[in-house]
This record gives structure tokens, sequence and C-alpha cells, in this order.
């Protein structure tokens, strides 16, 4: 079995991407539901974050996620001592759920931190989502209802494109010019063959 990562900025259209996998009959893991149902779930992981970040990281036991976006969107080693915490056990989670799914040709990792976490290590190939900054960003402000500064505060965090392109073995382009499915299924082809 194949493990294929699959990442992009945020607003790149990952996320749909996945979804035309997953009717193609591709497992797929996502990451960062994964590691929201570990914080909400992991006695040890809530405890280290409350260590780290103060007893606000949880009101009444559920996590304080505009508190700790707050923290760690603005300092970025508070983000890489969050993602110290929970990135090893993501990692762990998913090596325990491909079990689950020896037979299957190939499985997807989706990870909007695929390389910045280190993931990548794990994985056989990675397909890479891209789209145009300005398209993104647009996304995003009319998914999230947020505005155009907190969208550019939230890609800092994230490796530009330029950085992660050159590390993809595959693109997909989801920009409105071109169609994803032809290169989808263009890759699904190559990876059950």
């Amino acid at each position: 079995m194949l493990k294929i990562g699959i990442t992009g900025g945020i607003g790149s259209g990952k996320s749909t991407v996945c979804k035309i996998f997953s009717i193609l009959g591709i497992p797929v893991f996502h990451a960062d539901e994964r590691a929201r149902n570990l914080i909400d779930n992991s006695r040890g992981i809530r405890n280290e974050i409350i260590r780290e970040f103060g007893p606000e990281s949880f009101i009444d036991g559920i996590y304080n996620t505009g508190y700790i976006s707050e923290i760690v969107f603005n300092k970025k080693e508070k983000l890489q001592k969050l993602n110290s915490i929970i990135h090893p056990l993501v990692e762990k989670d998913f090596l325990h759920w491909t079990e689950s799914y020896e037979n299957a040709k190939y499985i997807l990792e989706e990870a909007a931190v695929l390389f910045e976490s280190g993931a990548d290590q794990f994985l056989d190939y990675v397909i890479v989502v891209n789209a145009p900054l300005d398209l993104r960003i647009r996304r995003i402000m009319n998914r999230d209802g947020i505005s155009k500064e907190l969208v550019l505060q939230r890609m800092k965090n994230q490796f530009p494109a330029d950085n992660i392109l050159p590390l993809a073995d595959w693109i997909i382009e989801n920009n409105e010019k071109h169609l994803i499915l032809p290169q989808i299924l263009s890759i699904h082809d190559q990876l059950i063959s």
C-alpha cells in the first residue's frame, strides 16, 4: 500500500480534492480533524497544552480554539511548541490508522502543514493542491467570514507555495482555469496501475 500525502496552502482546495478521492474509494486520513479529536479526548495532550498555554486553553473541558489561535498565530515559537505536542501523536495515529487499509492500493493523508510538521517523511509520494494567492484569500474570507488581514496572518504560518511546489510528486492546479477532475483521475490511474 502506498501512503500519499496531500497538502496545499489554506484555501487551495485540499478538502474538495480529498472528497473526490474518497468518491473514488480511496481512504483519506484528515490530519487536522484527527488532531482535534486527540486534543478533545486525550487527557495527556490536554494537560500539556494547559501547562504550556495556561488554564484558558480549555473552557469547561472544551478546547479554546480562539485563545490558542491568538497566541500561536502571533508567536512562531508558541506554534512550534503546540506542534511538538500534537504532531508526533497525529503521526502515530496515522500509522495505526493505515493498518486498517493494508489491502488498499493507496491511502491519502491530508494535512495543511505536511512538510512543516515533518509528516512527509512517512509518505511515499506527495500531492500539492495549488491555487493563486488572491483566490485562496477570497475563498477563506467567504468560508470563514474573516478579514483579509486574518487570512494573511494564518497564511504566514504555512510554507509559501514556492517552497512546497518543488517538493511535490504531483501538483493539482485548482485555479478556476483548469478542471480538477481530470487531474485527479490521472494521478489515481497512475497510483492504481
